[in-house]
């Protein structure tokens, strides 16, 4: 059985490699990856607009793996509308790349379970195989963490090299042309990077596991015996 010391930090491995679990469950369920501004530049061409008249024109759009939303704002009020990814925007999209992260992160969930399962077996047994050891833990939460961390580099090489937000803006726009002037990461994203970061404080947590701990070493006074005690 390992010592207190090991358990309490086997079952802060187990936490985190669970906390991890539920922030990509979350990341994949919220529909905000990214947002930003999107110019109606079509309504700006067609009355020729001025920087100041240019606000009218500015809309919003939000999105996620899955869905998402667009205010377009074309010089006659705001019309929003919702969309969703699959099963004909994604055509219009690096198919293979969105898919591979949607893969990527669905494999960085069962990673994060096997990581919790074997953070668990070595807080209530030492195993016998090194393998299923501490060295275990830290080959599946890197493991976990690098598939997390190459589908927030696709997804961050989707929007800057193949132009996502503009796809998505103008998917089924046949008389409007859309541009995006700004653009920033949101909530879901970050919360990818928080899993990916759990399961890097994982390697940590195990690597102060195996910090040996100063043994107390009880002082025995060794009795001394007298004349007078065996008189008594």
């Amino acid at each position: 059985m390992p010592g207190c010391f090991k358990k309490a930090w086997y079952g802060l491995a187990s936490l985190l490699s669970f906390s991890s679990f539920l922030l990509i469950i979350i990341a994949l369920a919220v529909p905000h990856w990214l947002s930003g501004k999107i110019l109606c530049q079509t309504g700006v061409d067609l009355v020729n607009a001025t920087d100041p008249e240019l606000v009218k024109f500015i809309g919003d759009i939000y999105y996620g793996l899955f869905r998402g939303c667009k205010v377009r704002q074309c010089g006659l009020g705001g019309r929003r509308s919702q969309f969703t990814i699959f099963p004909h925007l994604v055509k219009e999209l690096n198919t293979g790349l969105h898919l591979t992260i949607l893969l990527l992160l669905l494999l960085a969930l069962a990673l994060a379970l096997v990581s919790m399962g074997f953070a668990i077996l070595n807080m209530v047994q030492v195993p016998y195989r090194a393998v299923n050891g501490p060295g275990g833990i830290c080959l599946w939460n890197v493991l976990a963490g690098g598939a997390v961390a190459l589908a927030i580099t696709s997804f961050m090489a989707a929007v800057r090299f193949h132009h996502l937000t503009e796809r998505v803006a103008n998917f089924q726009e046949k008389l409007f042309q859309f541009v995006v002037v700004e653009e920033r990461y949101e909530e879901s994203f970050w919360i990818c990077v928080a899993s990916a970061s759990a399961h890097a404080a994982n390697l940590v947590v195990v690597a102060i596991s195996q910090i040996p701990l100063p043994e107390i070493k009880t002082k025995i006074e060794e009795a001394t015996v007298t004349a007078e005690d065996i008189l008594y």
